[in-house]
């Protein structure tokens, strides 16, 4: 869940996407299709970025200005829209961990079901590949960002605030540990399960 994700308007009414956005997004998608489709084949580290552009039809440059290293490639999805989308849909009184827990029984855990190779394969990678493992440390905060925006138009106070701040970190992390541990147990377990289980211990700590 690292995608950036774009404001919504206060209506909800979600803005339709223009022929420019729309030639974006194709060729994001083309970029991450054949990705995923040599890493399957060949591995992630005999992957290189030539490659990746051949098998997209696009140039080297191009992946680039869509990616800025390859691990991004793995790392990027629309998860993170799907997640604020959902969050600014659900009543604005209602308890922010009940929000999460609401969407992550519901809009996300669908998305992430419908793509269940992929978001095996992605989270397969975290665990395996230290230099995937190191960018998500390091992208984590985007997610975060998005759950401070959130957090601030819940509660009123500003996005930077260090409560909301830490409240929204602390969240990306648990979303973050899920699926490594997730993938960590191949997959054994129930994902929404385990992102339940994630809320309770944000909610309780350890000592419940």
């Amino acid at each position: 869940m690292t995608a950036a994700p774009h404001p919504v308007p206060e209506s909800g009414a979600r803005p339709t996407p223009g022929l420019r956005e729309r030639k974006k997004a194709k060729t994001r998608t083309a970029i991450r299709e054949a990705t995923f489709r040599l890493v399957r084949t060949q591995g992630y580290e005999a992957t290189t970025v030539e490659q990746i552009a051949d098998a997209a039809e696009v140039s080297p440059s191009t992946v680039f200005r869509y990616f800025p290293v390859k691990e991004d490639i793995v790392l990027t999805d629309e998860y993170g829209r799907v997640l604020e989308d959902a969050l600014r849909d659900r009543p604005a009184g209602e308890p922010l961990l009940d929000s999460l827990r609401t969407v992550l029984h519901g809009p996300l855990a669908a998305a992430l079901r419908a793509d269940d190779d992929l978001t095996r394969l992605r989270t397969r990678l975290m665990v395996d590949v230290p230099a995937v493992r190191s960018r998500m440390m390091q992208s984590m905060s985007v997610t975060g960002r998005m759950l401070c925006r959130v957090l601030a138009d819940r509660t009123g106070r500003h996005p930077d605030d260090l409560d909301v701040r830490i409240l929204a970190m602390g969240i990306a992390g648990a979303l973050l540990e899920v699926s490594l541990y997730w993938a960590e147990r191949d997959y054994r377990d129930d994902l929404t399960a385990l992102l339940d289980r994630a809320l309770t211990a944000l909610a309780r700590g350890l000592d419940g």
